[in-house]
């Protein structure tokens, strides 16, 4: 289903977005892949680019070409860096990204957002979501940390937050709706990534254990990289707006829990 088209993905030199380029590329599609450090192995065009500006968002931009088909938004910090780093990074930067890239996807393309079961709190938090994820453009991110009473620790779950809440706004935007292209997002629970360690230390070891422990293991880049290119496909034309939960299980025990049932 992805035979010959064009695909954007970020975050391509490790992890998720690695695999998910390499794994585009057994499937027939033309590769871009964007990051900030270069990919270990070649194959798929390049661009080195830096998420977290508006400048350096508009140069990754002036690199692509006219048409692509689909956008995959897999580049993402743990939150170790800071809560300002990771708001630019997973949220503001890759809206942005989105946002432009926008004209240049074909009628019916797709764009796909990897989340986090670490945004699952977004409805018990849903007027500070709306808030941040209410700001137009590229904002002055320390400035909104500061007039916000954000904490470096919630940096992480924050970014997801906004994502999901984002997904579900773009794809009924005149942007991305008008011309038929879907946003939809992919929330993976804890993933054998070189960042785990890094979750660890922001998220808890208990946290990341309890997580594991509730489905029998992490997920690997292998389990994650079919369902974003899915959602990229043309066989999922008819998902919209939607956030798949590829997690082993893990939201469906943690709403079993919370909800009671």
């Amino acid at each position: 289903m992805l035979f010959g088209e064009t695909i954007l993905v970020t975050g391509v030199a490790s992890g998720i977005g690695a695999r998910t380029a390499e794994l585009a590329g057994q499937m027939g599609a033309e590769v871009i892949g964007v990051d900030v450090r270069e990919p270990a192995s070649g194959g798929a065009a390049f661009i080195k680019g830096d998420l977290s500006t508006a400048s350096g968002v508009a140069e990754i931009v002036a690199q692509l070409p006219v048409r692509l088909d689909a956008l995959a938004n897999v580049a993402g910090l743990s939150g170790s860096t800071g809560i300002s780093s990771t708001l630019a990074v997973n949220f503001y930067g890759l809206r942005a990204l989105s946002e432009a890239v926008a004209p240049r996807l074909r009628e019916g393309g797709a764009v796909v957002n990897v989340a986090s079961i670490a945004g699952y709190g977004w409805r018990a938090n849903i007027e500070r979501a709306k808030s941040l994820a209410g700001i137009e453009g590229f904002p002055e991110v320390a400035a909104v940390v500061a007039e916000h009473g954000l904490k470096d620790e919630e940096g992480y779950p924050i970014s997801k937050e906004l994502l999901l809440l984002w997904t579900m706004r773009a794809a009924h935007q005149p942007l991305f709706k008008n011309r038929g292209i879907r946003v939809n997002a992919v929330s993976p629970g804890p993933v054998e990534t070189p960042i785990l360690k890094q979750f660890r230390a922001v998220l808890g070891d208990a946290r990341v254990d309890s997580d594991i422990t509730r489905v029998g293991r992490a997920g690997t880049s292998a389990d994650i990289a079919p369902a974003v290119l899915f959602l990229c496909s043309d066989g999922a034309r008819w998902i919209n707006g939607a956030n798949l939960a590829v997690d082993g299980g893990l939201e469906a025990s943690i709403n079993a829990e919370v909800l009671g049932f």
